[in-house]
């Protein structure tokens, strides 16, 4: 059996009050950490092998259906705003197309020669690299599209929350985080998920800085999209330059960046 789909720890839960529904809940997050801390060196390949390919111009794809493919989708429209980087450099497909973000599409998960169609759509090469994600490494979408991936010679990668799945086995770098019995049996979108999205942070997050889309600790290739992320970029322009207000705003405006407002600054 799945260890994401052994019975829960818990049982009754319509019985139990409201405080003991959420402090049992807790209890088992906190176990996902430490489930992810065992997989880093499988994540430290797995982000080793992509960094390479992506300096060389290569892109990151994610796939995944139901909640994975979400988790994936986040994951992947939020690296252009953070990281200043195109739209086209982190993509995230799941089953049943965008559709399938706000409801699901029923069986879709289920077509393993689905997925490649999708990925062809972007004019996948060799220079690109794919994780798939599932939480219970057998999901026919991921695996097709996984394996498909491989044969056009993508590096491929997955993220699972069970040991020796079919995913697993499918891909060259592997990342199999064991979270265990969920709260609710079966309900993947609770501890797997949280493991997976902390995953896909963590890729993404040391991707990018190996990409040096960070300096020190700072996103200086955000994009200024909003009142809140101008006033941030005047910040760091203020601290990094030992500047006034006043002089960094300018610079902001001019140079409608961070990291360009800096180089501006110091020539200046």
């Amino acid at each position: 059996m799945l260890t994401t789909e052994m019975p829960s720890r818990f049982d009754g839960l319509e019985k139990m009050t409201v405080m003991e529904i959420l402090e049992g809940i807790n209890r088992e997050d906190q176990t996902v950490s430490l489930a992810v801390a065992k997989a880093i060196p499988q994540i430290h390949a797995l982000v080793t092998a992509i960094v390479k390919r992506m300096k060389k111009g290569g892109r990151l794809f994610y796939i995944g259906a139901g909640t994975s493919g979400r988790l994936g989708i986040l994951d992947a429209s939020e690296c252009p705003p953070t990281f200043g980087v195109p739209d086209d450099w982190v993509i995230g497909i799941m089953a049943g197309g965008d559709g399938a973000i706000r409801k699901a599409i029923e069986f879709a998960e289920d077509n393993k020669d689905k997925a490649i169609d999708d990925l062809e759509e972007y004019a996948i090469n060799k220079s690109d690299s794919i994780i798939g994600i599932a939480a219970s490494g057998t999901t026919p979408y991921v695996i097709g599209g996984v394996e498909s991936a491989g044969k056009c010679g993508l590096l491929t990668g997955c993220i699972t929350c069970n040991l020796n799945t079919p995913l697993g086995a499918s891909v060259q770098y592997p990342v199999e985080i064991v979270t265990g019995s969920e709260f609710i049996t079966g309900s993947t979108r609770m501890k797997a998920g949280t493991a997976q999205k902390l995953v896909l942070n963590m890729i993404s997050t040391a991707v990018m800085i190996q990409l040096g889309r960070v300096k020190g600790n700072k996103m200086v290739d955000m994009k200024l999209s909003n009142n809140k992320l101008i006033a941030r970029g005047v910040n760091i322009v203020m601290k990094e330059l030992n500047v006034d207000r006043q002089t960094a705003k300018q610079l902001i405006a001019k140079n409608k960046n961070v990291r360009k407002a800096l180089e501006s600054g110091k020539q200046a």
